[in-house]
């Protein structure tokens, strides 16, 4: 069965809980589509929102800042279909956003995914249902979720829209199931959202977004980090809290500020807990352990602290004081057996 829900109810129960697994700043990427004449099916996945020009044309027609197909489809749906940037992934639920098609938008879709391995041929893949099919407007974010996740996890992803038309913007959420080293000494990055790491709450994310500290690499901009709001008031801090991939005797953690020069944290504290399943935790949960004590940060710099005694973490609250930009979150250590 499919919800629909309202921005705010999808971004605390989907959001916030999951992570959007074929997304390009991920490494998702589109494999195969139906057709593509007015606009890129690579758009769907873009990081940054939908944008519109009314007086740019191109040799197919007016320009749009999404996926958009030819007129009068002789088949059922058009389709593109995506390869995640995960190795799996069980699925929970997708926003489609029709920003700036009107008239022209998709009148339906549905999502379907299957699980691929390398030499298969995705023209014989077995499809399973995720989305149903579901009708969407003109010009608007439409947020759909199914009521429990999906028992199998997946590799591949195939949207379609009934019959032709145009989106702006395709995000799909869902859990990420790594492949975690079999050797319990190896050092892994359990923040990494490869690793099945998620920013779960956060004070503020007003010019970039918490999930982006858990991306691999360190990025190319600010625009593809966490960025708070300037504070006012004395005393004033930000933080999130992250969810680690598996349990984690922490020994060592990364603060990288890359590309934030002017708008760094003065300082950032780091605590850890080891919290049990389907435990609700948050900044004011009871059991956080000081990791790093209030420590001062520059610009454009990995900043490097290492962890005593191996502290057993499933989740790690950073605090920056008072706001300000941090690129990424690297907690290495070993995994809990």
């Amino acid at each position: 069965m499919v919800k629909v829900l309202t921005p705010e109810q999808f971004t605390q129960q989907v959001v916030l809980q999951y992570t959007d697994v074929i997304g390009e700043k991920l490494g998702g990427k589109v494999l195969e589509f139906s057709d593509e004449w007015f606009a890129a099916a690579e758009n769907l996945i873009k990081p940054k929102p939908p944008i519109r020009d009314a007086t740019r044309f191109t040799h197919a027609g007016a320009w749009y800042d999404g996926w958009e197909t030819r007129r009068h489809n002789t088949a059922e749906a058009d389709y593109v279909i995506f390869q995640m940037g995960v190795a799996s992934a069980k699925l929970i639920g997708c926003e489609v956003d029709t920003a700036f098609f009107s008239g022209n938008h998709a009148p339906y879709i549905s999502v379907e995914a299957t699980t691929l391995s390398d030499g298969d041929d995705v023209k014989t893949a077995k499809w399973d249902s995720v989305i149903e099919k579901v009708e969407c407007g003109a010009s608007q974010r439409h947020f759909f979720a199914r009521d429990h996740i999906t028992a199998d996890s997946y590799t591949h992803v195939r949207l379609r829209m009934y019959p032709d038309g145009g989106i702006a913007r395709f995000r799909l959420y869902g859990t990420v199931l790594p492949i975690l080293p079999k050797d319990l000494s190896t050092v892994v990055d359990t923040a990494s959202v490869k690793n099945g790491g998620v920013a779960i709450k956060v004070s503020d994310q007003h010019f970039g977004s918490a999930d982006n500290l858990l991306l691999p690499g360190r990025g190319h901009d600010m625009s593809d980090g966490w960025e708070t709001t300037r504070s006012r008031q004395p005393g004033h801090v930000d933080w999130v809290v992250i969810k680690l991939g598996a349990i984690t005797k922490v020994q060592e953690i990364i603060i990288d500020t890359a590309h934030f020069r002017g708008n760094f944290p003065q300082k950032i504290n780091l605590k850890g807990l080891k919290a049990s399943d389907g435990d609700d935790v948050s900044v004011e949960s009871v059991g956080w352990r000081t990791l790093v004590e209030d420590s001062k940060t520059g610009p454009d710099k990995e900043h490097t602290f290492q962890v005593a005694d191996g502290e057993s973490c499933s989740h790690i609250l950073l605090t920056i004081i008072p706001d300000g930009g941090v690129k990424r979150v690297r907690v290495l250590g070993t995994i809990e057996p």
